[in-house]
């Protein structure tokens, strides 16, 4: 048999075929015997059940039903609890949806024969109340469930904000009632409220270690306190910035407390114009990186320019920033100045204004910077090679596009690529804008 890549000469064996192989080869294909022959003569419903299992769990669903009517001994391993401990509901409206939703019956004999084998579950909804309000139906009829991790997922708009509280609230406290063992929690975007949080910190408290649970809004500060003064195994936390308060960041950082690994704040104007974002202290900061000193502060930004008057007026410890609209000159001047923490910088949009001296401060003061990330913004080939020239071989990740870069009299887009690369180690170009 001739394999790719690898030349058989008549007469001869493949390279380092051992006495052991040919003997094998013998006497597998000895007598006439071919390996097209074994093939068809192997009795694949003969296959030890973990070898039957392990090919399962490659397969889409539908494709492990029609493989579960092969033989008896097939359709066994499709029942065998470990083919079940994670399953991804997918619900969807056919005529305003392009997700494939999981059958009803399927659905049915899951919540009938898998209900107590199921640890990792996903929802995975459309836009449509309806596909929403099924996900909580059926989370109301996993009563002898021993969840692990929970995930809600809108697949567009958030889906599940049009369900009820009150529906809701019932269907996620069957899970956390019930299970007692759930580690990670993803419920973004949903009705959930601080007395189902008191419920799941009830029942939960010492095995929780993930929760997101960001544009929330029936959640208070006071729920999410709950949460933090008693879940004292919690890793990664991610909530709103208005949710966020000197009090939590002082509770997150108790001696009862462990080490918090990461805190997601989502920063979002939910009405232009109209909110005033308060301020957190440097002191409670201060506080909880003391505490946790590894501890990885994400922000994503998606504001107006003039509701960004608040932040960073002094020194900040968050480490990763994502700026989804225009952000100012003067506020990327007070990131260089304020947050010596920082590791990865993203800027969707700036303006009209090259970047250079913002960039430079940056580069000079965020000693930690390993990723950047430039989008509608302006910066002289000068500027950005000064800024590389100062980062080093430290910037792993740099992302900018061709159009943020300004030739000018000592640099051409053409030189400043072999400029930057010998600077960074490695080749790098510029992002380039798509044709299509």
């Amino acid at each position: 048999m001739k394999r790719a890549g690898q030349k058989v000469v008549a007469g001869t064996e493949a390279p380092g075929m051992s006495q052991t192989s040919k003997k094998q080869k013998t006497s597998l294909y000895g007598s006439g015997f071919g390996e097209s022959d074994l093939c068809t003569s192997m009795d694949w419903g003969s296959l030890p059940h973990h070898v039957i299992l392990r090919v399962f769990q490659f397969l889409t669903l539908v494709d492990r039903a029609r493989a579960s009517s092969v033989c008896r001994r097939w359709n066994e391993v499709f029942h065998i609890p470990d083919l079940w401990r994670r399953f991804e509901f997918e619900l969807s409206q056919p005529a305003t949806s392009y997700l494939k939703s999981t059958h009803p019956d399927l659905i049915q004999q899951i919540i009938k024969r898998h209900a107590d084998h199921l640890q990792y579950v996903s929802f995975k909804v459309d836009s449509s109340t309806e596909s929403a309000e099924a996900a909580c139906d059926i989370l109301s009829q996993l009563v002898n469930c021993s969840i692990k991790t929970l995930g809600l997922i809108s697949t567009a708009k958030p889906s599940f904000m049009n369900v009820s509280k009150a529906h809701f609230a019932s269907a996620l406290t069957v899970v956390f009632v019930n299970s007692k063992s759930l580690s990670s929690i993803k419920i973004d975007d949903t009705p959930l409220d601080d007395p189902s949080l008191k419920v799941l910190v009830a029942n939960n408290s010492d095995t929780l270690k993930l929760l997101k649970m960001s544009s929330c809004p029936h959640v208070s500060p006071a729920g999410i306190l709950c949460v933090a003064d008693q879940c004292h195994g919690l890793k990664e936390l991610a909530l709103n910035y208005y949710i966020l308060s000197d009090e939590l960041l002082l509770a997150l950082s108790s001696e009862k407390h462990v080490d918090l690994e990461h805190l997601r704040i989502d920063v979002v104007s939910e009405n232009p114009g109209q909110v005033q974002f308060h301020t957190i202290k440097k002191q409670s900061w201060d506080a909880l990186v003391k505490h946790s000193p590894k501890v990885n502060i994400v922000m994503y930004f998606f504001l107006y320019e003039d509701e960004f008057d608040v932040f960073f007026r002094e020194e900040t410890p968050v480490t990763h920033l994502y700026f989804g609209r225009a952000v100012s000159k003067a506020m990327l001047g007070r990131i260089g100045m304020n947050c010596p923490r920082l590791i990865e910088l993203v800027v969707c949009a700036n303006g009209l204004q090259p970047l250079d001296d913002e960039l430079i401060q940056i580069a000079e003061r965020c000693k930690n910077l390993t990723a950047m990330g430039l989008g509608e913004c302006e910066v002289t080939c000068r500027g950005f090679i000064e800024f590389v020239k100062m980062c080093g071989g430290r910037l792993t990740q740099l992302s900018i596009m061709e159009e943020v870069l300004i030739p000018d009299s000592d640099y051409s887009l053409d030189r400043l690529h072999l400029e930057v690369s010998k600077h960074l180690g490695r080749m790098w170009f510029p992002d380039m804008m798509p044709t299509w």
